[in-house]
């Protein structure tokens, strides 16, 4: 069966009509046999319909759909180049339970790839949808029939090789022009722009424009497609090996199923994967994003990798391995703090980007990281900027499946002045050095340039080799030739030959869209001679009228070049245009230098004042203004043998005047009673189908509605409108090509209706009655503008007019009467009218209407002193406010209620605080209401209450955690929690609460509360999820519940390794001859296998390693210095692993430095140097440290530390004093013994003054003279105590002669006297022995 084109028109029965409709699923077709479809029935549908399929050849190829429809459809099957009626190949199947029509082909073959269509009919219509099928060729059956064909017509007769050659090169060239392989497509379809000049030539496509139209088209495809499962798709990024050994690609997108199934295809075969990462082909979900990886990578995983949405191609990623390796590996690294590190390396081959990894992480370009590669993309280099502490590690290069690793060690900086600081920029290189890589590099680009010269040699000499064969052939075929030539008879009358017919082109037929179909090549025919005409010598012939092909003067092999004439690079498409604009037809050459001619259904037709032909290079329009119906038909445009053809459909819908639809859209605003009339004016084809609506609901024509109805306007006349006919009116024009609708409005004014009640009483006192109502339900179209209230004393027959009050509903009346009962009449109105009246119950002003009780009172609170209780106010307030409330007490065994508060002051508020209570006793509470009227009915008694303070929940419980757990049970161990006094008080008992993972709702599994800290889930799911938590609870409530830190699974828990002290230290010194011992502890089940490593490498033997459960221990019996490095524990089973590292350093004290220099080279400072300490060679880490001492403060202080280098240079050295400096060597042991430098600095000596013996209870003088400038200050001493400020001494200083009198000596001034003179250049001293006689 082959069905028709789309632009031709599907056959109806005779009497049926064609209502083309849409259907809410894209790209189905209905047409609708009948004007209107009888209720309950419906015309057929897809629900689901069949999705493109791209397949290898040999598999299992499916469409199926979905249809809806009533009567049930019947569903046919059809393609377009042949027919699915071999039940061998085309299998037609319906699945009731899931109500899909299938169409299977097994074993599909490349000549079924083709465009099927699937048609669902029954009397009220049919459906149709078009979809494709490529089926991709296995590739080495291409090249065999290409071998065996070449051989065939290598045997052929001399007489046919011309032509024979000639057709194959135009098949070639065809093959070439019409088909692109379709991983060509799939990779477009994914790829980023930048990437497609890349991917075009890789495939050798040139003619970017046409990729570009006929990617827009691939594409909305597919995306009508995807839309049927997905609701987006974004952050494409292709795949690339991420680590060493494992590739992946990622996607980010939101399923509107989530159950859809999801399929991996590796080069058009089906890939099977999970979730588990340690199988070859995984995939992980994070959210939205999806993520794919290839693990164990070798040679065979390379491929064009595609995911499938049920059948539905999402993402293409084409994957390359590079045969690449490393000559030079990247090596360790060893910076200084603030400095560069460089990694290099240097590949086997060419390679525009590699992957850079830092702890296993991957690296950008950026601030931090500089990635760059040499011009012959064979040296690769990492810059890690600014090297701090954070940065040092593990860092690897991967290059395809190769990959290298080396350390980076950063160091702190020994300089102490530049610490904190970013120095000058340094860098450190790797590997071999710039210029050893650069020469590697040179002579690999060399050999690679040899390998490829070499290679070009070889194919030139097998092309002179296939060229010799050719030739050789030649005069043996022309030899044969001759011979027959010869043995044919005279002819009787000497005749031209026959010129070889040329071959007709034959006519390109254009798909629904108007694309260009190439034709099938068919076989050049030649008319049939006599022998003997065959022989006679040709006469001179005109030149050729189609000089295309290119004559070639050399051999004539396979690979003549054949051109392949004019043809479209754009077909005509289907035109839909509006009678009286203008529709424009447009196509476009492969030539400028060709003229074509346009035809309409078949007849030729030429430029006129209303179709216009033009021309514009390569590109012929023709423009037909003013359409009108009979310009519709089919138009085609021939040039060179070739066309094109489309439909011009010229559509009349319904159309109106956008002036009249402004005026229909403004309100029509009457009175009741009145008439209203819409009228609106249009244009479009008959039959036309008018209907008027209000408020969505069709009006037929009656006693109230009349519709005129004409070929170019309608009216609605509306006879005595009433408000219910107030709403939106609709106009709806309906013909075969459209729909116009336009909207109005209709306001119908009348009066409003009555107030609503019942009447709220708000207030009833002996002063006033004070009440409300609710405004009418409907205010006649305009708003209220007041209420008019009557009032009428009950016993009387007059009503007296209160008068307008303002729109707002309520009314207080305060002119009443104590005792008196009053009624009230209340009127809307507005500016159409008054409405109907209202009138309100019975309002009797300040009687004696007692309250009903409050609510029972509940207790908020209590304690030993006092006990807070709160209640809701009665319902029945007796018709006046509510004043205050009294609460009455009794204790437990009592019938005496006592009241709480005084009887006079009644609480205002609807919570108190009863303080009147015995600690320990048992109360209940009740409350009444008190109004106007007096207290009414009291409430029902709360519960019982103790006068004590309240327990506080007790906290969360301590170290939950799984103890074991099987496919049916878990159990569960805890700690009890602490005992915060004021906070949080001891547990009493635990509730272990249970919920499933699709579950909201907590479960708990124990009724009673648990005395133990240990428990036991018994019946759960096998392999199902839950949350479990445990919630301890005693008399003041339960506390907050403590979660296990994950979901858990019912089935038997493997353990991933995980260390369990989180305090461990990653650096260790150790003193030499000393042993050195690590202990991890770890938790892990199975029991992991545990490796140590140092710097990446075995340890030695002479390291003891010794592995328990739980715990493995590192042990050097006796370190030396050459033990130091990092070491490494790998602990890993089959559920993963984990690594921690450890320093270890081993040193010993240091020695001290050698002997100290001062020299003084700038005033106010000295360069300290020192000889340095024999460990400074041995130990990396060693530094110094100085220390001062004046001969002012007599203290040593540090003025420098961390200094790396033998000298310092000390500042505000003053003159006058003395100094002194050590040297200490320090190291991560600890300090040297000092090196202590010289006295630097004049030793002064004392100026003595006159000893004095001077007897009791006389005056004692001393004194001195001192010189200085500045001028210095001078201070008396006795016995080392300043005598300066004591009035026990008269001290003065005059001209420099420094005095102290002592007035009466007594035992106590005897001894030393010292006398200090001081200024900012240095100090002076002197002293004598004072001696009391007796």
């Amino acid at each position: 069966m082959k069905f028709t084109k789309s632009k031709e028109e599907e056959p109806t029965a005779p009497g049926q009509v064609a209502i083309k409709k849409r259907s809410k699923v894209p790209g189905v077709m209905i047409t609708q046999f009948v004007e209107e479809i009888p209720a309950g029935k419906s015309h057929p549908d897809f629900s689901r319909k069949p999705i493109a399929l791209t397949i290898q050849e040999g598999k299992l190829a499916v469409f199926k759909a979905i249809i809806t429809g009533s009567p049930t459809p019947t569903v046919t099957w059809a393609r377009n180049n042949g027919d699915v009626s071999d039940p061998e190949r085309y299998v037609v199947s319906y699945d009731p339970v899931l109500g899909e029509h299938q169409l299977q082909m097994p074993n599909v073959g490349v000549d079924q790839a083709d465009t099927y269509k699937c048609y669902a009919n029954n009397e009220y219509g049919r459906a149709t949808v078009t979809v494709t099928l490529n089926v991709i060729e296995v590739g080495f059956k291409k090249s065999k029939a290409m071998q065996e064909a070449r051989l065939d017509q290598r045997e052929k007769a001399a007489a046919d090789l011309k032509r024979t050659l000639r057709t194959r090169a135009e098949q070639k060239e065809e093959r070439k022009d019409g088909e692109v392989d379709e991983k060509f497509w799939e990779l477009l379809l994914s790829a980023d722009k930048k990437d497609y000049e890349r991917i075009c030539a890789e495939y050798g496509v040139t003619d970017f424009r046409w990729m570009l139209k006929k990617l827009n088209e691939k594409k909305k495809e597919i995306e009508e497609q995807q839309s049927q499962y997905i609701e987006h798709l974004n952050n494409l990024r292709h795949i690339e090996i991420k680590t060493p050994g494992c590739a992946e690609f990622e996607f980010e997108m939101d399923l509107k199923d989530p159950n859809a199934r999801i399929f991996l295809l590796k080069d058009g075969v089906m890939v099977p994967f999970n979730t588990d990462t340690d199988e070859k082909h995984s995939l992980r979900q994070v959210g939205r994003k999806f993520i794919f990886s290839v693990h164990g990578l070798n040679a065979e995983d390379a491929g064009l990798y595609q995911v499938d949405i049920e059948g539905v191609n999402v993402f293409s990623t084409d994957f390359k391995i590079p045969a690449v390796d490393f000559l030079v590996k990247i090596q360790e690294v060893k910076a200084v703090e603030r400095e560069d590190a460089v990694f290099e390396c240097v590949l086997s081959a060419p390679l525009p980007k590699i992957s850079w990894l830092g702890k296993n992480v991957a690296l950008e370009q950026g601030e931090k990281y500089d990635i760059s590669v040499s011009e012959d993309m064979l040296i690769h280099r990492l810059v890690v900027k600014d090297c701090m502490q954070v940065d040092k590690g593990i860092y690897a290069a991967v290059a395809g499946m190769k990959s290298c690793n080396a350390w980076l060690i950063v160091e702190a900086d020994p300089d102490p002045n530049q610490r904190g600081k970013k120095g000058a920029r340094k860098t450190t290189q790797a590997g071999g050095g710039g210029t050893d890589l650069i020469r590697i590099a040179a002579e690999q680009q060399e050999k690679l340039q040899k390998e490829r010269e070499e290679r070009i040699e070889q194919l030139k000499q097998i092309q002179a080799e296939k060229a010799a064969a050719i030739e050789e052939e030649k005069p043996a075929e022309e030899e044969k030739t001759a011979e027959e030539d010869t043995a044919a008879p005279e002819p009787p009358k000497p005749k031209a030959k026959p010129k070889p017919k040329p071959k007709p082109k034959p006519e390109t037929k254009t798909d629904s869209e108007g694309k260009e179909e190439e034709p099938e090549p068919e076989p050049e025919m030649e008319e049939e001679q006599p022998e003997s005409e065959k022989a006679a010598p040709p006469p001179p012939e005109a030149p050729s009228e189609e000089p295309r092909k290119r004559v070639r003067t050399g051999p004539l092999v396979p690979d003549t070049i054949v051109d392949p004439g004019v043809h479209f690079t754009s077909g005509l498409s289907d035109v839909h245009a509006i009678i009286g604009q203008s529709a424009e037809m447009v196509c476009k050459l492969s030539s400028e230098k060709c003229d074509g001619i346009w035809y309409k259904d078949g007849k030729e037709i030429t430029a006129t004042d209303k179709l216009k032909i033009v021309k514009d290079g390569a590109v012929h329009k023709l423009i037909v203004s003013n359409c009108t119906e009979d310009d519709s038909g089919k138009y085609r445009f021939e040039a060179d043998g070739r066309k094109t053809e489309a439909m011009l459909v010229v559509e009349d819908p319904p159309r109106i005047n956008q002036d009249d639809l402004a005026k229909f859209a403004e309100p029509v605003i009457i009175k009741v009673g009145q008439n209203a009339t819409f009228k609106m004016d249009f244009v479009g084809r008959e039959p036309m189908k008018v209907q008027w609506y209000n408020e969505g609901e069709e009006m037929l024509e009656d006693n109230h509605i009349r519709i005129e109805k004409s070929d170019s306007h309608s009216r609605l006349l509306l006879v005595k409108c009433q408000r219910k006919d107030s709403g939106e009116i609709k106009l709806k024009l309906k013909n075969e090509f459209g729909t116009i609708e336009a909207l109005s409005r209709l306001i119908v004014l009348d009066k409003p209706t009555n107030p609503m009640g019942p009447a709220e009483v708000l207030e009833a006192s002996a002063s006033c009655v004070e009440f409300k109502w609710r405004s009418p339900k409907d205010d006649g179209g305009s708003p209220i503008k007041n209420y008019y209230i009557e009032r009428n004393q009950i016993g009387r027959n007059t009503w007296t007019k209160i008068g307008n009050i303002p729109r707002e509903p309520h009314y207080k009346d305060t002119d009443v009467d104590h005792g008196r009962r009053y009624c009230y009449r209340i009127r809307a109105v507005t500016a159409e009218g008054t409405s109907d009246v209202f009138e309100t119950n019975d309002i009797q002003a300040g009687t004696k209407a007692y309250p009903g009780p409050p609510s029972t009172p509940k207790v908020v609170s209590a304690f030993k002193n006092c006990i807070t209780l709160a209640w809701s106010p009665p319902t029945n307030t007796g018709g006046t406010n509510i004043v205050g409330y009294n609460i009455e007490k009794r204790k437990q065994g009592s019938n005496i209620w006592g009241q709480v508060n005084l009887p006079d002051e009644p609480i205002k508020g609807k919570q108190y605080d009863v303080k009147d209570v015995i600690e320990g006793m048992e109360y209940e509470f009740r409350v009444s209401a008190i109004n106007l009227s007096g207290a009414g009915e009291p409430s029902t008694p709360s519960e019982f209450v103790i006068a004590r303070d309240p327990k506080k929940p007790p906290g969360k419980v301590i170290d939950l955690k799984v103890t074991d757990s099987t496919y049916t049970s878990l159990s569960l161990s805890w700690t009890k929690p602490k005992e915060e006094e004021g906070v949080q008080d001891e547990a009493k008992g635990y509730f272990v609460e249970l919920r499933p993972a699709e579950n909201t709702e907590w479960g708990r599994c124990n009724s009673n509360p648990l005395i133990a800290t240990s428990y036991t889930i018994l019946g759960l799911k096998s392999m199902a999820m839950y949350w479990v938590r445990v919630v301890a609870t005693n008399e003041g409530g339960d506390g907050e519940p403590r979660d296990l830190d994950n979901y858990i699974i019912a089935m038997p828990p493997p353990v991933r390794p995980n260390f369990t002290n989180r305090k461990m230290k990653s650096f260790m010194v150790v003193r030499a001859e000393n042993s050195a011992r690590v202990n991890i502890n770890f938790e892990a089940s199975p029991m992991p296998t545990i490796i140590w490593l140092k710097d990446g490498m075995p340890v030695s033997k002479r390291v003891t390693v010794s592995n328990t459960d739980g715990m493995s221990q590192l042990l050097i019996p006796s370190a030396e210095r050459s033990d130091s490095g990092i070491y490494t524990i790998i602990v890993k089973n089959i559920v993963g692993q984990e690594m921690f590292s450890v320093e270890i350093r081993v040193t010993d004290d240091p020695k001290p430095p050698g002997p100290v220099e001062l020299e003084e080279n700038v005033p106010g400072t000295l360069t300290v140097s020192w000889e340095p300490s024999p460990d400074e060679k041995r130990d990396d880490h060693l530094h110094y440290m100085v220390m001062k001492r004046d001969s002012i403060k007599h203290t040593w202080h540090t003025v420098a530390d961390r200094l790396f280098n033998n000298n310092f240079t000390a500042v505000n050295i003053m003159p006058g004093r003395e100094y002194n400096f050590r040297v200490y060597a320090k190291n991560d042991i600890g300090l040297s013994e000092p090196s202590e430098s010289l006295t630097w600095g004049i030793v002064k000596k004392k100026v003595p003054l006159k000893m004095h013996a001077t007897p009791e209870k006389y005056e004692c003088y001393m004194s001195c003279a001192v010189r200085g400038d500045p001028i210095p200050h001078v201070t008396w001493y006795h016995n080392n105590v300043s005598l300066n400020t004591d009035t026990n001494y008269y001290i003065t200083n005059t001209c420099g002669v420094c005095s102290m009198l002592i007035l009466r000596v007594s035992a106590k001034d005897n001894g030393e006297y010292k006398v200090v003179a001081e200024n900012s250049l240095g100090h002076a001293e002197c002293s004598t022995q004072l001696t009391i006689l007796e």
